[in-house]
């Protein structure tokens, strides 16, 4: 059903931006939404925000809204974190994630209930 691949991380100085893809095996329109999360060391995983796929709408935790973006491109089967402004504290592995009946926060607060995943990737702020 589901096949997540991430990609885009790196490493940028605080300020900075960077674009993360997160691209299904088959169409996005199998999911009800597509959702972003970021664990860094010795902290638990948490929500960062999540886009409905249908209608495109967005949700974002209150430490990145401003800051990120999240669209998505149906004919290319791909969901997009766009982040903008980085601060050191967004240092983190980042995953996507597919929820095949909730959005909002009743997917990004319990992301343990979620059986889809990418692989993640790692972004690093530093000067």
């Amino acid at each position: 059903q589901a096949q997540l691949v991430e990609s885009g991380g790196g490493s940028v100085q605080p300020g900075g931006s960077l674009r993360l893809s997160c691209a299904a095996s088959g169409s996005i329109l199998d999911y009800y939404a597509i959702g972003w999360f970021r664990q860094a060391p010795g902290k638990e995983r948490e929500g960062v925000g999540c886009i409905t796929v249908r209608d495109g709408s967005t949700y974002y935790a209150d430490s990145v809204k401003g800051r990120f973006t999240i669209s998505r491109d149906n004919a290319r089967n791909t969901v997009y974190l766009q982040m903008n402004s980085l601060k050191p504290e967004d240092t983190a592995v980042y995953y996507c994630a597919a929820d095949l009946a909730r959005t909002g926060w009743a997917m990004l607060l319990s992301p343990t209930q979620l059986g889809y995943w990418g692989q993640g990737t790692q972004v690093t702020v530093s000067s």
